[in-house]
């Protein structure tokens, strides 16, 4: 009984300390989200299940969760940083008056049968009144523009309302992957 009892402490100790590493890991570092809609797509598709990570600082094209005041979770790629000038123009964008490149858009946009532009033209300022975003700002917008619900029609985010980075696809088993 007592050698039971040894092993059944040992079990029961490692069990306590694999269900902390977890919580600490799920809470503070990695939160599984689903992906609800198709404003992503094709980097990211209904009923994907990502991982999002909290501490690694926000860059340009970065994959990003995040939450609005009304409770809605969205997941965007940013395009603005703080500060930034953003415009589209002939389907191409423009950060600070430079013309930028969204290699990330090539399968979309070749895949696209409509003669019309992948992104409608518009300028931060036409959207929102402000020339650049401020300090704590981002904007952002899904990959699949036509239907994407972005920065466009609810205006730029605030870092406090970002969750954190989406890193890795790891279910389903055959979309397991790490996103760019």
């Amino acid at each position: 009984m007592k050698k039971f009892l040894d092993q059944f402490w040992v079990v029961f100790k490692y069990a306590v300390l694999a269900a902390a590493i977890a919580f600490v890991i799920r809470g503070f570092l990695l939160i599984p989200v689903p992906v609800e809609g198709n404003s992503m797509e094709t980097t990211l598709n209904q009923g994907d299940m990502v991982l999002v990570e909290k501490i690694s600082p926000i860059h340009r094209f970065d994959v990003v969760v995040f939450q609005l005041p009304s409770g809605t979770t969205y997941i965007k790629r940013v395009i603005g940083l703080p500060g930034d000038i953003v415009a589209y123009k002939n389907d191409k964008l423009y950060i600070n008056g430079k013309q930028v490149e969204e290699p990330f858009l090539k399968k979309n946009k070749r895949s696209d049968q409509q003669a019309s532009s992948y992104t409608n033209d518009f300028s931060l300022q036409e959207l929102t009144g402000a020339v650049a975003l401020d300090d704590n700002s981002y904007f952002v917008m899904g990959d699949n523009r036509r239907v994407s619900k972005d920065s466009r029609s609810f205006g730029a985010i605030s870092n406090t309302e970002i969750i954190g980075k989406a890193r890795v696809v790891y279910y389903p088993l055959d979309h397991m992957r790490i996103i760019d």
